[in-house]
């Protein structure tokens, strides 16, 4: 190119130059309201929170505000939830509420509890009408995807069946042409008809919607056997007139793992409640129980420290929590051990159930959560 042509080009670059400078102040407000509307607040750099603040205050934000946590459950099962003699509901699911409201209002008896059925529990999550679910709820894939988010496994189990004692079934060999009592709208009912299916066996089902019916239904004749969750079996049983006369057959056609959820769309509460768990885990296997929360937090132990607030920020900074909350919810409930033996162990105030498979890991059975640190 000649020099000529590089000079004419340069004498076109300050022309233009000039008349960008002429309308730059409307240019540069432009873009700025441009940049204003597009941008997205500091306190929303995370996508996630923004779609939570779209539909309101967060989990967390409503429980504090009401004074009170809104907690699914149950009053029928014994040992899991249920009434006591003075109408008060109890039991291993709805101690579990008590310590998750201890952690966040500072006051156990600050819940709530919503009595549902087996086929409500998964519109009251989707919508959001509980900020806690604890009700003998199995976790499966699709109802993680449906129903909400499920927290951490808080007791292990598996389907099982039930017979009177003179039926003449003693395994599932005798089970062809049987009928059997379940409740609709569970993963007990799907189980069952997976089990007899792939075993080629026929069965007749006796199906209700309520979980006490099915048990009447059982305990009226009008089926050989019944189906549930063995813990359920075992509540049942200990119900009965006559526990002697039925007897629980070996052997679970299922995993059942139990776990508290949450509605979807809040990680922030997902958390709490996920920790509040794990500190209930951890206190039984570092030795922290109800009785010496408060000796244990001059513990030469760092982690025990840690766990009740003495030392760092296990992450309540984050979520809004105070630095004593698990110690509070500890010393509200107890350990997970001491919830376990409250209800299921010797002398407990339900029944007797063997820990088994629902001992601490370091005892042989699968209990295990992650550090609080």
């Amino acid at each position: 190119m000649s020099r000529k042509s590089y000079l004419f080009l340069a004498l076109l670059l300050v022309m233009s130059l000039a008349l960008a400078a002429c309308g730059g102040t409307d240019n540069a407000a432009n873009q700025n309201t441009a940049n204003e509307a597009n941008a997205v607040p500091e306190a929303m750099d995370d996508p996630e929170p923004e779609l939570i603040a779209e539909a309101g205050e967060s989990i967390l934000e409503r429980v504090k505000a009401n004074g009170t946590l809104v907690c699914g459950g149950r009053t029928s099962l014994l040992g899991f939830g249920y009434l006591d003699a003075d109408g008060n509901t109890i039991g291993f699911d709805i101690d579990l509420c008590h310590a998750v409201a201890a952690a966040v209002l500072g006051d156990a008896d600050a819940v709530e509890i919503v009595p549902l059925d087996a086929s409500d529990r998964g519109p009251v999550l989707q919508t959001a009408e509980v900020d806690l679910l604890s009700r003998n709820v199995t976790w499966t894939s699709s109802r993680d995807a449906q129903w909400g988010n499920f927290t951490t496994i808080m007791f292990y189990d598996g389907q099982g069946f039930m017979t009177r004692a003179d039926s003449g079934i003693t395994s599932s060999d005798d089970f062809d042409g049987a009928t059997v009592c379940v409740t609709t709208g569970t993963t007990t009912e799907q189980n069952l008809a997976d089990f007899f299916r792939q075993r080629g066996m026929e069965f007749e089902a006796v199906a209700f919607a309520e979980t006490a019916e099915v048990y009447s239904a059982y305990e009226d004749g009008r089926c050989d056997l019944t189906t549930s969750d063995l813990s359920q079996l075992a509540s049942v049983r200990a119900g009965f007139a006559a526990p002697d006369d039925h007897v629980i057959l070996e052997g679970a056609i299922s995993k059942e793992p139990l776990t508290p959820a949450v509605p979807h769309g809040d990680d922030a509460w997902f958390d709490t409640v996920k920790l509040v768990m794990f500190a209930l885990i951890n206190a039984e296997e570092l030795g922290v129980t109800s009785a010496n929360v408060e000796e244990m937090k001059s513990s030469e132990n760092i982690n025990v420290r840690r766990l009740l607030g003495e030392e760092g920020d296990w992450g309540y900074g984050d979520l809004g929590l105070s630095a004593d909350a698990l110690a509070n919810a500890i010393a509200a409930v107890g350990n997970y051990g001491e919830i376990y033996n409250r209800y299921f162990g010797e002398g407990g105030l339900a029944f007797e159930l063997p820990r088994a498979i629902n001992n601490l890991w370091t005892e042989g059975g699968l209990i295990y959560a992650p550090p609080v640190k």
